[in-house]
């Protein structure tokens, strides 16, 4: 790419005298407005280290480092273009800005600081301007993980051929319970990991009333869907198995509010489901979970779920097919987060809360969804769901030739693992307004 090169401005050798005095007296508004420009150590790094540089720097997500000047100046006028025209910071959701937790926004002000220095031609500035470049732990986001869970073998990926999941095991040796304040998974090899679910299996000690209520026409994995129920590395060890996390391209760690953590029971195992997608080459990966724990006294117990809908049906050379999912919830529930995930075809999503009076609420919409770019959307103020309430949620599907990214517009597509196939999934992580009670609290024979 080629880089921005200052602009500089000369007057004609043409100059009649009696314009001399006149031109002598803009050199001050001359100078001042050349000293207004810009510069990246004083206004631009701060911007760069504040929003840009937990993706932009070496081993991450992002396709090059804007930590330094020499690594931001070859890139000036994408910044500009990207920046611009709204496609960075990758974000999403349509809402006013503060909805949302971790929203990756520009404040107005900075945007114009970004356009204004690329404009001006990407000075440098002073060295003593710069402000202290940031410290990120060695492959993590999360800050220094208190443990960390690894695959014991390397697995290798084919070159190409559709690949089931794959299940892999971490024993956790917990003799407590741990409470995990932050989650993050780390794909050994980013370009053939398409998703990664961490399960927990462990025996439970807490009794856990139902708050989900899924539709069963709609949300159950059909029996003939490959990988999803069998596998020859699936383990069955007969220990029930509860979600911690998701994975997948663009998706950020989860670090939960303060007062709040996951709760692990002792003794359990973190298992791994792996939907790897071949490159044409053979690839290898070992992807490793790593996990923050809470040092807080009685966080308040969030749990992950989803909510689905496997009937779904795009119809070949349909540019706008919709398809919804609904979970109802049994009891009340504080709801922190939703993520929405299609494949390729998927193009936007719209969630509405319908409380039990039967009147509607928007709670999220996604106007331009990106299968590159997906997203956890915590809400800033989480929303208190009452018994007897409902999601709805809407997702809208291009299967149609004008979708550059659709891998075959000539054929219906129903639900499936593959990303040429298509998926109607939402994640939500929520809590009962009610906590758990221990099991040995339960009446005589409703423990372990």
């Amino acid at each position: 790419m080629r880089t921005q090169s200052t602009v500089c401005f000369g007057f004609a050798a043409l100059v009649v005298l009696p314009l001399v005095t006149s031109l002598s007296a803009a050199g001050p508004e001359r100078a001042a407005a050349k000293a207004a420009v810009p510069t990246f150590a004083k206004d631009v790094a701060p911007i760069l280290y504040k929003n840009c540089t937990t993706c932009h720097r070496p081993g991450e997500i992002a396709p090059m480092s804007l930590l330094t000047y020499d690594d931001v100046r070859p890139y000036a006028k994408a910044i500009r273009d990207e920046v611009g025209e709204g496609h960075m910071p990758p974000w999403h959701a349509d809402a006013p800005a503060g909805t949302f937790e971790n929203e990756r926004r520009l404040s107005d002000e900075d945007r114009k600081t970004l356009l204004a220095w690329v404009a001006g031609g990407s000075p440098k500035g002073s060295a003593k301007d710069l402000p202290a470049m940031p410290q990120y732990p060695e492959g993590w986001t999360i800050g220094k993980p208190d443990a960390v869970f690894e695959m014991a073998e390397t697995y290798k990926v084919p070159a190409d051929g559709v690949i089931e999941y794959e299940y892999f095991y971490m024993p956790t040796n917990f003799t407590e319970p741990k409470w995990v304040k932050a989650i993050e998974v780390r794909p050994g090899n980013r370009s053939v990991v398409h998703h990664v679910l961490v399960q927990y299996k462990a025996r439970p000690d807490m009794q856990r009333s139902p708050v989900l209520k899924l539709d069963p026409a709609k949300s159950r994995f059909p029996p003939s869907t490959p990988g999803l129920h069998t596998s020859p590395a699936r383990r069955d060890d007969g220990l029930p198995s509860r979600l911690l996390a998701t994975y997948a391209p663009g998706t950020n760690a989860q670090v939960f509010r303060p007062g709040t953590a996951l709760r692990l029971e002792p003794g359990g195992v973190i298992q791994l489901q792996i939907h790897y997608t071949a490159t044409g080459k053979p690839e290898t990966d070992r992807t490793k979970v790593g996990l923050v724990f809470s040092t807080e006294t009685a966080p308040r117990e969030v749990r992950p779920g989803q909510f689905i809908n496997t009937t779904l049906l795009l119809p070949a050379g349909v540019a706008d097919a919709r398809v919804d999912a609904e979970v109802g919830f049994e009891q009340d529930t504080t709801i922190w987060a939703l993520f929405p995930h299609t494949h390729v075809r998927g193009i936007k999503w719209a969630y509405e809360l319908v409380l039990p009076d039967g009147t509607k609420k928007s709670i999220l919409s996604v106007p331009h969804y990106d299968f590159n770019w997906q997203t956890y959307y915590f809400f800033k103020e989480p929303l208190e769901v009452p018994k007897g309430s409902k999601i709805v949620s809407s997702a809208w599907y291009d299967n149609s030739p004008g979708n550059k990214d659709n891998p075959n517009s000539k054929i219906d597509v129903k639900w499936g693992d593959q990303t040429w196939e298509e998926m109607q999934y939402t994640g939500v992580l929520f809590s009962p307004v009610a906590p758990p009670k221990p099991l040995t609290d339960t009446k005589p024979g409703g423990g372990r």
